[in-house]
């Protein structure tokens, strides 16, 4: 089943999104043609300018790269830049602000790695 998108946010991130999942989780691999700006848009039944402007997002970050009159393929290294830019992105959006709201709260670091210790033995269940 699709997962439908949230409303939030603009549908064509999402798009990049669901792109860049798909180079993560392996469904495209280095130099591998993705999915194509009319299949998309049949798929989730939306817009293709919409499309085009989240596959932008991609080639503007070097992501994904148009062969003329064949489509749009994964750069090689692509995984490595999504993997570095999240990363950088959980850092920022966070662990920056889990310490900030802990030191508000008076924790400590023991007190912060212990709960996060203790949820992820939840999800190891």
């Amino acid at each position: 089943m699709l997962t439908p998108f949230d409303e939030s946010r603009p549908i064509f991130q999402q798009i990049a999104e669901r792109i860049e999942d798909d180079i993560l989780n392996g469904t495209y691999a280095e130099e591998d043609q993705i999915i194509s700006t009319t299949q998309f848009a049949r798929l989730f039944q939306i817009n293709p300018a919409t499309i085009v402007k989240g596959f932008g997002l991609l080639v503007n970050e070097e992501i994904i790269y148009k062969k003329r009159g064949l489509g749009m393929y994964v750069t090689v290294g692509a995984k490595e830049k999504i993997m570095n830019k999240r990363r950088e992105r959980f850092y920022n959006d966070l662990v920056v602000n889990l310490l900030d709201e802990a030191k508000k709260l008076g924790m400590s670091t023991e007190d912060v790695v212990a709960m996060i210790t203790r949820e992820k033995e939840k999800l190891d269940q």
